[in-house]
């Protein structure tokens, strides 16, 4: 037997440590929680991305009573971006969400339906996606998807 550790590296910032676009990236995912539509979780969540040549599109959650027709911020955003300007690689993604008590104390991670798509994005365009995750305690911040999945399914892998 043979065993392989595998490690990422997750950068643990306070908001006003972060760049000025970055502020603001999470600052507008912040404020998109607000577009939720989340009456049955009560799970706002928001996201904001910004596109190679600085357009930012922001995405919230929307759900539905037949819960797999419901979409996640992450993926509102991508969709969104990718109908909108094909040509553009996505660069940068900040999360936030709020519950009934306010925004979250830890940060929210993608889900793994959200981590997949933000992969496609990233092999797509053959670059990383920064990922920027809000809570009010820091901010997460990782230089691509294959950090928080290391192990990830894609073209390659059917080969």
């Amino acid at each position: 037997m043979k065993e392989i550790t595998l490690t990422s590296t997750i950068r643990l910032y306070q908001k006003e440590e972060l760049p000025a676009d970055e502020q603001r990236l999470v600052e507008k995912a912040m404020e998109a929680t607000r577009n939720s539509y989340s009456p049955y979780s009560h799970f706002a969540v928001g996201a904001c991305l910004r596109l190679s040549d600085g357009t930012e599109i922001i995405g919230a959650n929307q759900e539905n009573a037949a819960f797999p027709v419901t979409l996640c911020a992450e993926r509102t955003a991508i969709f969104a971006a990718q109908a909108q300007h094909p040509e553009l690689p996505v660069v940068a993604i900040a999360i936030a969400a709020r519950n009934s008590e306010g925004f979250t104390a830890e940060p929210v991670s993608p889900c793994g339906s959200c981590r997949q798509v933000i992969l496609e994005v990233e092999q797509r365009y053959h670059q990383p996606m920064r990922i920027l995750l809000y809570g009010t305690k820091g901010i997460y911040v990782v230089d691509s998807i294959r950090q928080l999945m290391p192990l990830c399914f894609v073209e390659e892998s059917m080969k």
